[in-house]
């Protein structure tokens, strides 16, 4: 796969007071370019994320990102460097993890959530031992056929007892 190293060159977005964290694995060719998360309007991330918390994403990044602050939700990726063909979690070969723990040191974070199984595998892997709760998350890609938006909804509305 020479040739297709990546870097996540975008920050956390994270408080102080942030209550919960959503993890994914590493952003979509669209997010890299758009310098934010899940800018691909096939990802179905904001949609849930709204109808979850009443809220309408549908905005600039600045808004989505004063609504994450309103709403005490901090947002990252796992990987900090891999290599990947396109978009998909199928062809990310890890180089780097983010440093998790240093994010999370400094904060209120009281429970991880994993957008997808990538996402959850590779942090099973490295921080397995952290002392925060985390979930195994379904994925919010279109991708991922076997949930459509109301089924999403229904899982990821579990993070409202988080906050």
């Amino acid at each position: 796969m020479d040739g297709f190293y990546k870097e996540h060159v975008f920050p956390p977005i994270i408080n102080r007071d942030s209550k919960i964290l959503i993890l994914g694995s590493f952003p979509s060719v669209i997010s890299r370019r758009e310098g934010f998360y899940y800018m691909n309007p096939q990802n179905r991330f904001w949609k849930v994320l709204g109808t979850v918390l009443n809220e309408n994403f549908s905005c600039s990044i600045e808004n989505k990102k004063i609504l994450l602050k309103k709403h005490k939700i901090a947002l990252f990726d796992v990987v900090k460097s891999c290599e990947i063909k396109g978009s998909q979690d199928s062809e990310l070969v890890l180089k780097a993890y983010n440093d998790i723990l240093s994010l999370v040191e400094n904060s209120d974070i009281n429970a991880i959530f994993l957008n997808g199984t990538k996402a959850f595998n590779l942090f099973d892997k490295k921080f397995s031992d952290i002392k925060i709760k985390y979930f195994k998350m379904p994925s919010t890609s279109s991708a991922n056929a076997k949930f459509n938006l109301e089924k999403l909804i229904s899982e990821w509305i579990k993070i409202l007892k988080f906050l």
